[in-house]
């Protein structure tokens, strides 16, 4: 069914064209769509929170949805939809941090170590394999103990987790693109190693790699959110997901349970939609290569 000419040339028409062209089902196109409202949202935060989150009105505790506070307020009394929306934010910004770090640091170790090749590849191999021992959400509750509360010490520490998981992808892909033909023909010519490295083979392999990376964004979410819950991550006034859903819990004693409900919703929303997308780019590389 083709969309009418009218239609194209409206927002709307160009949003529908540009699901057409992710391809996939109706899945991975709703996915995609829930994960560009969240970004959106994120981006226009202050503008479309219609109350500031971080203040709270005196005997407006544990209030139900109405016209002045749409989903009602937490024990704080602060409107639980405005904070839903300005946590996006920050919600968002923690695991994005995490998973560019990590993205950065997997791809710098995994291609040295395989174009090296040697006792380099099967040291760093070792430490890599050291390091899958360690869950992301531990070590980050570890570096919680040593530097203190808030996000930049879990960032970091869960940065340092997920590296292997991209250095592991991006060194059996080198492994093999380094013994096609086309690598040898460019070092023949003359070309360095760090050119042929950042120049012709990485740029083969960053699809999968970006498949990976949209993968880890969804878990690095959810033990940010954990972190937050359990009030090592995120410090209140700023609003976070995480947080929401562990101040929430009073409000569920008190019959007003959407203060926890709708952030706990949209974590599962945003860790199934990269989860989805992720795997839908991961099928449409193995099909492209098969």
């Amino acid at each position: 069914m083709s969309i009418p000419t009218s239609l194209l040339n409206s927002p709307l028409g160009a949003l529908l064209g540009a699901l057409r062209r992710i391809g996939g089902g109706p899945l991975a196109r709703a996915s995609t769509l829930v994960l560009a409202l969240f970004v959106l949202v994120a981006l226009f935060a202050p503008w479309l929170a219609p109350q500031d989150p971080t203040y709270g009105e005196l005997g407006e505790n544990f209030t139900g949805p109405g016209p002045e506070h749409w989903l009602g307020t937490d024990g704080g009394g602060h409107d639980t939809f405005s904070a839903l929306i300005e946590g996006t934010r920050t919600s968002l910004v923690g695991p994005l941090a995490v998973v560019l770090f990590a993205t950065l640091g997997g791809i710098a170790v995994g291609l040295f170590t395989a174009w090296r090749g040697g006792w380099v590849d099967t040291v760093v191999g070792r430490v890599l394999d050291i390091l899958f021992a360690f869950p992301a959400l531990l070590l980050a509750i570890l570096a919680v103990a040593l530097f203190g509360k808030g996000l930049t010490a879990p960032v970091l520490a869960m940065a340092v987790a997920y590296l292997p998981y991209t250095a592991r992808l991006v060194r059996g892909l080198t492994a093999q693109e380094k013994a096609r033909p086309y690598i040898a023909a460019y070092r023949v010519q003359g070309h360095s190693a760090v050119f042929v490295a950042l120049r012709r083979l990485l740029p083969g392999i960053m699809p999968t790699v970006l498949a990976q990376s949209t993968v880890n964004f969804g878990y690095a979410l959810l033990d940010l959110a954990a972190l937050s819950f359990l009030g090592l991550g995120v410090q209140p006034p700023t609003p976070d997901w995480g947080a929401m859903i562990n101040q929430g819990q009073a409000a569920v004693l008190q019959g007003e349970p959407l203060s926890a409900i709708v952030p706990a919703v949209a974590v599962v929303l945003v860790v199934v939609a990269f989860n989805v997308v992720g795997e839908h780019l991961g099928d449409r590389l193995a099909g492209r290569e098969s």
